[in-house]
């Protein structure tokens, strides 16, 4: 699936769930809370939990909860973007460009 695809099939979904309907500081709230859940997942895989009421997983396990949160994280960011009509592939083209013109000495 390419990146046009994904924020598409992202757009259809979270609109049959009522999830898109929600308003955009909810939605801010809702990528604050996903960005912490992807910190606690690199936390596990870098350093473990260290917590006796919870289980000690695999680095597998653990890896497999990272890429989890972080498909959290883009589909908020997709839902951010779409609520604007802004295509993924712009965002990409743009950041390059910033990171290109201010990086061109290095």
């Amino acid at each position: 699936m390419n990146v046009n695809e994904f924020q598409e099939w992202i757009k259809d979904y979270y609109k049959t769930r009522g999830w898109s309907d929600l308003d955009i500081f909810i939605r801010i709230g809702f990528l604050a809370e996903e960005t912490g859940e992807v910190a606690r997942a690199i936390r596990a895989l870098e350093i473990g939990r260290d917590r006796p009421d919870e289980a000690t997983n695999s680095f597998e396990e653990n890896k497999q909860e990272l890429i989890e949160e972080l498909g959290d994280v883009l589909g908020n960011l997709i839902i951010i973007a779409n609520k604007y009509e802004i295509p993924l592939e712009e965002v990409f083209k743009s950041h390059k460009e910033k990171l290109s013109k201010r990086y061109s000495n290095v």
